[in-house]
């Protein structure tokens, strides 16, 4: 489990093919700051941009670590194909303190920006997400963008969906991945999951007494 806060930003240094066809999976070398994965130990779970990976093999001093993604991750996963910035958060251990909301770090789907820049001394970030997802998005609900959680701020039903509106503080576009973000980029998108269950609850159990 994650919290959707950052700890730290890394880039995706190679991407090394598993196999020799496309149901074959990637193994990525991924750089993190110094001293990131001096707690890490082989096997740990690690989210990258909101996807939850294993670390298949960790090189502390050189900081680096490799994790292996499947043909069916890449396929429902966005940005974790090529090199470049991820967002980088290890797993929750209890006692630990949830700033942001439960995360699961299991990729819900993939939303395309169609607006990031500045406003005043903040960014607004716009992102059209799939109908599948949109009836979980609410007014001052949470979502993770790319593994970080934040709070939605406007919501527009769409016919292919909805597209929502978030404000990001500068420390967020600072010490995240997100800054690198661009319209027509697609991002990860994991909804709350305490919206799963109240869905469920309030469907009903089908057959039930």
């Amino acid at each position: 489990m994650f919290t959707g806060i950052i700890t730290a930003v890394g880039r995706i240094t190679e991407v090394r093919a598993l196999g020799a066809s496309s149901a074959h999976g990637r193994q990525l070398v991924i750089e993190a700051p110094a001293g990131y994965l001096d707690d890490v130990a082989l096997g740990d779970s690690i989210a990258i941009n909101g996807a939850c990976m294993t670390a298949t093999a960790i090189d502390a001093a050189a900081g680096r670590f490799t994790i292996d993604i499947s043909a069916e991750s890449l396929a429902r996963t966005a940005g974790l194909d090529r090199p470049g910035p991820v967002n980088l958060e290890k797993a929750l251990r209890a006692g630990d303190r949830l700033g942001g909301h439960i995360v699961s770090g299991h990729v819900d789907g993939t939303g395309e920006v169609t607006h990031f820049a500045p406003v005043g001394e903040s960014w607004l970030l716009r992102v059209r997400a799939p109908r599948e997802l949109a009836r979980y998005l609410a007014y001052k609900g949470s979502v993770t963008v790319n593994g970080v959680s934040l709070t939605v701020n406007s919501v527009e039903d769409e016919a292919a969906g909805c597209a929502f509106g978030i404000n990001l503080i500068p420390h967020t576009v600072q010490h995240t991945a997100l800054h690198a973000l661009a319209p027509g980029q697609r991002v990860n998108l994991e909804i709350d999951l305490i919206a799963r269950y109240v869905e469920r609850m309030l469907a009903g159990t089908p057959g039930a007494a």
